[in-house]
């Protein structure tokens, strides 16, 4: 079964003149339980592809399904939400800085409708591997990489099927990528959840993608087995350099 369909998807952003083709004619298929890795240098369009499914990128054309629902304009339902959730690259950011972790995470409970909040508040603190002494404390208390398990946390708190991972460790230390990496992995196996994931980093997709499709200005050059791209066997030449590049960093 296809969790995700896009298909021959334009993203621009503008209009005449001052029009910017973010992504042109787009196309690849997420199966359930698959984590399909979007990979290429900075403005090639890689975040983009999320916006246009949740809809923060509103000019697009071309068709996006989820679980076979086809998508349109801007505006996303309940249902949606209950689907498809993003986690941001910015922990800090993405949560309110006057909230506690515990509202972060009960506000976004009653959101889906949910009634037994506390317990489902300390089962997804421990879900992420924080426990229930992060409940009461605010964001510029708790390091980046505990602000990015809270985020982790809020995401799956609807209970969806889908996360759309956009750079989730870059803005992370060195450190503590590899712990938030070992989480998503653990979560996607405890969740039975379905990944696309975007990142530049070539090292972070073979580790958490079982396939991945290569952008540049905006168009994706080839779609490859991460298998492929661990043996260095990329068909373009736009895929190859950027081994070559990532091989000698």
């Amino acid at each position: 079964m296809t969790a995700l369909t896009i298909k021959n998807l334009n993203v621009w952003f503008g209009a005449h003149h001052d029009r910017v083709d973010a992504v042109r004619g787009a196309n690849f298929e997420v199966q359930v339980g698959e984590s399909f890795g979007l990979v290429g240098e900075s403005g090639s369009g890689k975040s983009t592809i999320l916006k246009a499914i949740t809809g923060l990128a509103p000019t697009w054309s071309g068709d996006i399904s989820v679980e076979g629902t086809p998508l349109s304009g801007a505006k996303r339902d309940r249902a949606f939400y209950k689907t498809v959730q993003m986690v941001f690259q910015d922990p800090y950011a993405s949560l309110h800085p006057r909230h506690t972790v515990d509202q972060v995470l009960s506000e976004t409970l009653q959101l889906h409708g949910f009634k037994d909040i506390d317990t489902r508040v300390v089962k997804l603190l421990d879900d992420v591997g924080l426990g229930g002494k992060f409940r009461f404390r605010y964001p510029h208390q708790i390091s980046g990489g505990q602000r990015q398990r809270v985020a982790v946390a809020r995401a799956l708190a609807g209970e969806p099927d889908i996360l759309l991972l956009d750079e989730p460790t870059s803005a992370l230390d060195v450190s503590v990528q590899a712990e938030i990496l070992n989480l998503l992995t653990d979560l996607r196996d405890e969740h039975k959840l379905t990944y696309l994931m975007v990142s530049h980093d070539l090292p972070v997709i073979g580790h958490m993608c079982d396939r991945l499709a290569v952008m540049k200005d905006g168009e994706i050059v080839e779609v490859m087995d991460s298998e492929d791209l661990r043996q260095g066997t990329a068909k373009h030449d736009y895929s190859r350099s950027l081994l070559a590049a990532s091989a000698a960093a």
